[in-house]
């Protein structure tokens, strides 16, 4: 089920696969930060991931907004994309940024 009240909200990310480091199953690195959003629930049972776009270092922690949400119509889970509140960004700069592991579902961005 897609629930939309993120969008535009301001989220804490916890960075549990920083920008450069390998999945732990896949083997595919990630080109940006990916984390989760503490004290939240996503339909598999875990908390909400998180993509972080517009920086370009490993951290482990990010609060900034949420742009986008990735939505996998093959998948039980979506994705939230999280920004600096006065990040330029387009649907293409999201899909460019997050498919590194979104090549593998198929999705739609919202806005």
């Amino acid at each position: 089920m897609l629930d939309l009240s993120y969008l535009n909200k301001m989220l804490h990310v916890v960075v549990d696969r920083p920008l450069g480091s390998c999945h732990p199953e896949y083997k595919y690195r990630y080109t940006i930060n990916y984390g989760y959003v503490p004290n939240t629930l996503a339909p598999d049972g875990e908390e909400m991931d998180a993509y972080i776009i517009g920086i370009d270092y490993p951290t482990d922690c990010f609060y900034g907004k949420c742009i986008a949400i990735i939505e996998r119509l093959d998948d039980v889970e979506n994705k939230l994309v999280v920004a600096s509140p006065d990040f330029c960004f387009d649907v293409n700069l999201i899909k460019d940024s997050v498919s590194f592991q979104e090549q593998f579902f198929k999705t739609r961005i919202i806005i």
